[in-house]
């Protein structure tokens, strides 16, 4: 194009055509990226298409030519690469000290060459054949409820995922209650429950009928290097309230305190409730996500271990099922969560776990849930990790 205020306005017309194209081209190419690959794929796409924008409007305008238009363009390759290599790195960062709270549980899967579930040297008392009772529950209790199936079902595949139509499966606490009030299962391994799943039995008419099987510990958890080593139960209920906000307050340095939560309705997250006993919890740090919980929400962020991060869980999901050398358990009232403290009760934020059924039990229901209070299911509970009912 010649020069000219004639062709300035040519000029000007085409970086509006072209722009307004790019805009439409990008956005659906960027929501597509977003689906496909996440939101680092969507703003590489958009900065990539921001950078063409830009040499085309100084090779238009002629603002830069030749060389000039070479160096730009290496100019902003680089600053691509660099910007893209940066992201790369801090999201290595991120995943490197991120507990996503899961674990691949196929390596409990009963009956497997490989299994990491409890096996009894010796065969057990019970042996059911037909009518077996269908079990769901939470991810730190599988390996446990995994053992029980090993010892007295028959050899066979037992997945725990896929088809509701399995027998032996881990949805996870929340959806364990779902399926149990929705009598998809027969009996479901897991912490109490919480007031919207005791609510939610009661609208379907139901009743929890709750056995302990054992006893675990309800910890906390905190980086490895944090010098604070023991909380009060108030010092925690200030913290997940809002009222303590730096590690100053307890004995630690001055930090501001990133406090961690779980998910609505999972086992940890109501241990947390009826740890508050009442106290309103506040705003949990969130992510935006697309799906995994139902169209775009601020779902709790994963545990990330960074210098100021506290998080819970449970003691036997924590110290053997995610063996993480980077994060340490605290102590409660001086008290450190092990087996014995536990047993005797002296660590305070000990509690059961249980076979939970609704309904009327069948005969295999009921004979399961008191083999599993035998000697024998006892001894594996103990040799799983857990601790025994008395």
């Amino acid at each position: 194009m010649e020069k000219g205020p004639k062709h300035d306005l040519l000029r000007l017309v085409a970086a509006v055509f072209v722009g307004a194209a790019a805009l439409f081209f990008v956005s659906i190419a960027s929501l597509f990226s977003y689906m496909a690959a996440g939101e680092r794929a969507m703003h590489t796409v958009i900065g990539v298409s921001i950078a063409l924008y830009i040499l085309f409007i100084l090779r238009l305008f002629r603002l830069a030519q030749g060389k000039k238009l070479a160096y730009t363009a290496a100019g902003l390759a680089a600053a691509i690469a660099v910007t893209i290599g940066s992201m790369a790195a801090y999201d290595a960062y991120i995943e490197s000290i991120t507990n996503s709270a899961e674990v691949d549980l196929t390596e409990y899967e009963p009956f497997q060459s490989d299994t990491k579930a409890v096996s009894m040297s010796e065969e057990a008392s019970l042996h059911l054949e037909d009518d077996l009772p269908k079990l769901d529950g939470a991810t730190a209790l599988y390996p446990l409820y995994s053992a029980f199936v090993q010892a007295v079902y028959p050899e066979d595949d037992y997945p725990h995922v896929g088809n509701s139509y399995h027998t032996v499966m881990s949805t996870k606490t929340d959806n364990a209650y779902r399926r149990l009030i929705e009598e998809e299962v027969d009996i479901i391994f897991t912490a109490g429950p919480s007031e919207r799943q005791e609510l939610a039995v009661e609208d379907a008419g139901l009743e929890f009928d709750m056995t302990p099987i054992g006893r675990e510990a309800f910890v906390f958890f905190v980086n490895a290097k944090n010098p604070v080593d023991s909380l009060t139960i108030e010092e925690i209920q200030d913290i997940y309230s809002g009222k303590i906000t730096n590690w100053n307050e307890v004995g630690g340095k001055n930090q501001e305190i990133q406090a961690f939560q779980r998910p609505e309705d999972s086992g940890s997250q109501t241990g947390l409730e009826k740890l508050m006993y009442g106290i309103p919890i506040m705003e949990a740090p969130g992510d935006e996500i697309v799906t995994g919980m139902g169209g775009i929400i601020k779902e709790t962020s994963d545990y990330q271990n960074h210098g100021n991060a506290i998080g819970y869980s449970y003691r036997f999901f924590s110290t053997e099922m995610v063996r993480n050398g980077d994060i340490k358990l605290l102590a409660i009232e001086d008290v450190h969560p092990s087996a014995e403290s536990i047993r005797d009760d002296s660590y305070p934020l000990s509690a059961e776990f249980y076979a939970i059924t609704v309904g009327e039990q069948s005969e295999n229901e009921q004979k399961l849930i008191d083999w599993i209070l035998s000697d024998e299911g006892q001894w594996i509970v103990e040799e799983t990790g857990y601790v025994s009912v008395e």
